[in-house]
């Protein structure tokens, strides 16, 4: 009996041995997935696509400057009580057009373009102050925030605003930080449910890829200058850290972090959110996030992309394998490109960059526009705007 005993302890000790040399090795996310091999596509077939979105955008304006409705709906459709969950997506989403249009610098020869972006931008200065949380357990607004402050800091850095200009913009983007802190998880970070106790400051799980989605805004206003609040950046670094996995999987949200083998939150799952938190985290300066964390994550996203589309236009959230929702699609290929841009090696990030344009291109719609997840009429605007400011990024 005693002999048996010692056999198992022996057993369990070299299982916990390989197991935990294991983890170690997946801490640098190497999976040895081999490269892609899509032939990149030519630069003015990128050039070609980028000004069918911008029409599309042009095209899809509402008339007082925003982008989207709620008037599009289905049998199945995002819990959003109204007005405040609308108001919140449509803010959001005419940021992320707002940002495209910037970023394609498609106003500087396109009069519609210009005309587009520039009833966006009023849009923008004249409402996004006003976008709050829906009711008590919507708080939808975090994106507005998140992606309001990215859109006022292109508009900050654009080479036409004048220094007065600037002031008002840099007046908006305070507001919408301190909006980000009002509504800020008492965990840290910021969740856009709050099922718990609906608490005045929300009792939400924190999200991996809401807090990744805002501390990258946050760092662009940063740079141009507006004073970030440490505390507020640090628990949102430290709530999306507790929901990193050893191979850089990340949880869905907090409330996720005690079943790590879900299947939302193992590679599979985490493929069109990874890039978001590995971009957050090295931007605020997490030395983990090597370039090779990057470059193995942007492989696995070449390699598995067939597997991530699967969830492309399913009209019900988190309904294919893994747990993955449509609307993962275009914002991965997003943050991917942001992970590109922080690659060391350029000739690595050129490779990546083909691989990049060459998904995105055969994806585009008829009209012009790129859609992942049927979302009233917010869709094809927003899948649009993430797809104009991916491949911007692949010239």
């Amino acid at each position: 009996m005693r002999n048996k005993i010692r056999l198992n302890r022996t057993v369990m000790f070299l299982f916990s041995v390989f197991l935990f040399s294991t983890i170690a090795q997946n801490t640098q996310a190497d999976t040895g997935i081999q490269k892609a091999s899509r032939e990149a596509p030519a630069k003015g077939a990128i050039e070609s696509s980028i000004r069918r979105g911008v029409d599309f955008l042009v095209s899809n304006q509402n008339k007082n400057g925003s982008w989207g409705s709620a008037r599009n709906t289905k049998g199945l459709n995002i819990y959003a009580p109204v007005p405040g969950a609308h108001d919140a997506f449509r803010a959001a989403i005419t940021a992320m057009c707002v940002s495209a249009l910037i970023e394609t610098k498609a106003a500087k020869n396109d009069i519609a373009a210009k005309s587009a972006l520039e009833k966006g931008e009023s849009w923008l200065l004249e409402n996004l102050g006003s976008v709050r949380r829906a009711n008590h357990d919507a708080i939808y607004n975090v994106w507005g925030h998140a992606y309001g402050i990215s859109a006022l800091v292109a508009m900050h850095k654009k080479e036409n605003s004048s220094p007065k200009r600037k002031l008002v913009i840099e007046d908006s983007i305070k507001h919408q930080i301190k909006m980000l802190q009002k509504y800020e998880s008492v965990d840290g970070g910021w969740g856009y449910y709050d099922f718990r106790y609906q608490a005045k400051q929300p009792s939400s799980s924190s999200i991996s890829f809401t807090n990744s989605t805002a501390l990258i805004a946050l760092k662009s206003a940063e740079e141009i200058g507006v004073d970030v609040p440490k505390r507020l950046v640090k628990r949102a670094f430290e709530a999306t850290k507790r929901q990193q996995k050893p191979d850089f999987s990340y949880a869905y949200g907090e409330y996720l972090k005690l079943r790590p083998m879900r299947g939302i939150n193992l590679p599979g799952g985490s493929l069109g959110r990874s890039q978001a938190c590995n971009a957050a985290l090295r931007m605020w300066g997490d030395e983990k996030i090597t370039d090779k964390v990057m470059d193995t994550w942007l492989d696995r996203l070449w390699a598995r992309n067939g597997w991530l589309s699967i969830g492309r236009k399913r009209p019900i959230p988190h309904e294919s394998w893994f747990g993955v929702a449509g609307y993962f699609y275009y914002y991965g290929h997003f943050y991917a490109s942001l992970c590109i841009e922080s690659l060391n090696d350029k000739d690595n990030a050129q490779y990546h960059k083909g691989q990049l344009a060459a998904i995105m291109l055969p994806l585009q719609e008829k009209e012009g526009s790129w859609w992942d997840y049927p979302f009233y009429s917010y869709h094809r605007p927003y899948g649009t705007a993430f797809a104009l400011m991916t491949l911007s990024r692949c010239l």
